[in-house]
């Protein structure tokens, strides 16, 4: 059992390496946590303000093509 925890004479570069890789998937995990919640409480903070009325739900605009083009962006030619 000794040898596995010397890792055959390189357990002062496993080992803190393991304990890196735990941090930071330790501090990703507590962050992605906090998020969450944060836009859940945003979520949440909007929906009351539909129902209250005070704001309303955005609607998708029509998009306008321009004249004489299928699409919108002017084409820039190389020459």
């Amino acid at each position: 059992m000794s040898e596995f925890w010397a890792m055959g004479g390189y357990a002062a570069y496993v080992w803190p390496a393991f304990g890196f890789a735990l941090v930071v998937l330790m501090g990703l995990l507590a962050q992605s946590w906090r998020a969450a919640h944060q836009r859940e409480a945003e979520l949440a903070q909007l929906r009351e303000l539909v129902r209250a009325g005070r704001a309303k739900p955005a609607r998708a605009q029509p998009r306008h093509r321009a004249q004489g083009s299928a699409t919108s962006r002017p084409v820039s030619r190389v020459e």
